[in-house]
């Protein structure tokens, strides 16, 4: 007779924990299988006897956003019912949204909203080894708004170019706007944003300092402009910005109307002075007095009075032009002006000069340097629009244009 054998059964492995994805009370999807190590999770004791299965608690976590048209500018917010959380990743094709764990450990809150139009994968772990991934999709951005950054990246400006943002729709939601707009320098220079209107008729902001640069600082820019709704009419921005920009050496150019003379300091030392005829007086043709700053170093252009309103006064081309506004001042040669340098200003709103002496300033100066003008002969002040006009508000006024107050 055979005898009859009975094979033991091997006791079970452990059932792996388990990290389910909620909405309140309701799942949102099947609960994910998590690894968890040690001799306890294999089912035994580890001295090769079995103990029997053992069942780790159900984790469950919730997120905010979900489905394939979420709504953009939210906060993502992860959260638990029960224990702790370890990490939570929240990424996308254009980078992962970083964020904090709560002091209870029950809540994830990234630090900034969900941008309009992205797929966002989100990767949750638990202090007790639970593991799970959801998704989500933000509606796409119905609108767009984007914007002109000056000055340029990884330029060498002069001392009094501030650093300007010019929108191309209007922006409703400033302070959320400005809050996103992260400035720093190399030095902990004072500054603060302010918003006016461009010469343009569009919306812009600028960052400018109490006084003017020192010379050598380094300025940074971090926009961080990813999923903040402008407002109403503006639509939404769908990327980030970001530049960086250097102080040259300190030079200041001086226009001195009633003295018809130009001149070029350059670490308070003149290196330059020379005779100079400006707008002619009593009527559009005249200059503007205060601070102007140089925005481009323009060569040699085509001047239409017709451009600036003046009528038919002149149509030529101009050598070694820079220009100080938008409304059209520039100083320039105007060799044919030459019988009035040094003597009364009779130009059609621009600082003219010889050829030697324009060729001269044009090689020497820097956009972002102050052309600080004086004098009775002028139409009134620069406008913080027209150009950088910015100098000529008060640093209480300028504050005040802050939408953070």
């Amino acid at each position: 007779m055979s005898t009859a054998r009975r094979t033991a059964r091997a006791a079970s492995p452990a059932r792996p924990a388990r990290l389910a994805l909620i909405a309140g009370t309701a799942v949102l999807g099947a609960a994910l299988t998590a690894c968890s190590g040690g001799a306890a999770a294999s089912g035994h004791d580890g001295k090769g006897q079995g103990t029997g299965p053992s069942k780790a608690a159900e984790t469950r976590i919730s997120v905010n956003l979900r489905g394939t048209a979420a709504a953009a500018g939210k906060r993502v917010t992860v959260r638990l019912a029960a224990g702790k959380l370890r990490t939570v990743t929240v990424s996308a094709d254009g980078g992962a949204l970083t964020g904090r764990v709560s002091p209870d450990g029950r809540t994830w809150t990234s630090d900034r909203p969900a941008a309009p139009g992205t797929t966002y994968r989100v990767e949750a772990k638990d202090t007790g080894g639970g593991g799970a991934t959801a998704g989500f999709t933000t509606a796409a951005a119905d609108k767009v708004n984007k914007l002109t950054l000056a000055p340029g990246k990884n330029t060498t400006v002069g001392i009094a170019q501030p650093l300007s943002i010019v929108f191309d729709n209007p922006v409703k939601n400033r302070a959320a706007v400005e809050k996103a707009l992260k400035v720093s320098t190399s030095n902990s220079t004072e500054g603060s944003w302010g918003w006016l209107r461009d010469y343009s008729g569009r919306d812009r902001v600028d960052w400018r300092p109490k006084e003017y640069w020192k010379s050598g600082t380094r300025i940074t820019l971090d926009a961080g402009l990813n999923g903040i709704d402008s407002g109403s009419a503006g639509g939404w921005f769908v990327r980030d910005y970001a530049t960086t920009f250097t102080v040259g050496s300190s030079q200041v150019v001086k226009v001195d109307l009633d003295r018809h003379r130009l001149a070029l300091k350059r670490d308070g030392r003149t290196v330059m002075d020379v005779p100079m005829s400006a707008g002619t007086p009593g009527g559009d043709k005249a200059s503007w007095r205060g601070t102007a700053v140089l925005m481009a170093k323009e060569g040699t252009i085509n001047m239409n009075s017709e451009t600036v309103g003046l009528g038919d006064a002149y149509d030529k081309m101009v050598d070694f032009s820079m220009r100080l506004t938008w409304s059209g001042m520039y100083a320039h040669a105007a060799p044919w002006n030459a019988a009035y340098f040094g003597v009364a200003n009779h130009s059609s709103g621009c600082v003219g000069m010889s050829d030697a002496n324009a060729a001269s300033l044009y090689r020497q100066a820097r956009v972002g340097d102050p052309f600080e003008i004086t004098g009775a002969d002028a139409k009134g002040t620069v406008a913080e629009g027209n150009g950088y006009g910015a100098w000529n508000v008060s640093w209480a006024d300028w504050r005040t244009r802050s939408a953070l107050g």
